[in-house]
């Protein structure tokens, strides 16, 4: 596939390494050069095959509604948008074209997800709930999209408040921590990201997966297939 990857951060640049190993041919923009998505023209679209966003929850949007124009897939592993999520997947419904979005492209941190979701009865056994999760200094949204999702699941299944706390230190890659505490004992459950490359690897994997399909999809409810 003919592979264009939005942003040159950490993550991105791994994504990139990683699309090339599995033979696909790679373009990279970086945001300075794509100015709210002035870059993403028709013309310029037509030659890719799968977009793949790793950029910022500032330029996002403009970036999804310009690929939706051109007719190209899209991959978005950025975070931070979640509002605007009801729009994004009525545009891309109407666009006829493939869209996968994730909180978190780690194939490690979509099992912990369910995980998380088997620890549900505690919070039916008198355990209070806590979530903290820590990123490197530089990530912008807070709490991540991951812990957000973790709440989610907790709080779909049960009446529990489920806080979040978030800290961004150093260059931490991504630690999620899910703490059930009583009056009894305290259970902690977490998942600590070594490296990027397990985010890469999912994230390439989504581009292969989405190809020739349309619709919207959530990684999280794909990835067994892949």
């Amino acid at each position: 596939m003919k592979v264009l990857l939005l942003g040159a951060g950490k993550t991105g640049s791994l994504v990139a390494e990683v699309a090339r190993e599995r033979g696909h041919d790679v373009e990279t923009l970086r945001s300075a050069d794509n100015l709210k998505a002035s870059a993403l023209t028709n013309e310029f679209l037509s030659s890719i095959d799968a977009v793949i966003d790793f950029t910022t929850p500032a330029s996002v949007l403009e970036n999804i509604r310009a690929c939706v124009a051109g007719g190209t897939n899209m991959v978005v592993g950025t975070t931070g948008w979640s509002s605007d999520l009801d729009s994004v997947r009525k545009l891309v419904e109407q666009g006829g074209r493939g869209f996968l979005y994730g909180a978190n492209f780690s194939i490690g941190v979509n099992l912990f997800f369910d995980v998380v979701r088997q620890a549900v009865p505690a919070l039916q056994q008198k355990y209070s709930a806590q979530i903290y999760e820590r990123h490197h200094a530089e990530k912008k949204d807070a709490p991540s999209g991951t812990a957000a999702s973790m709440q989610q699941i907790l709080q779909e299944n049960s009446k529990a408040e489920v806080e979040i706390t978030s800290f961004r230190e150093g260059d931490v890659v991504g630690m999620h921590e899910l703490v059930l505490d009583s009056i009894h004992d305290t259970i902690y459950l977490c998942h600590d990201a070594k490296t990027r490359r397990g985010f890469a690897e999912g994230a390439v994997r989504g581009a292969e997966w989405l190809a020739g399909k349309k619709g919207f999809f959530e990684f999280k409810d794909v990835w067994r297939e892949m």
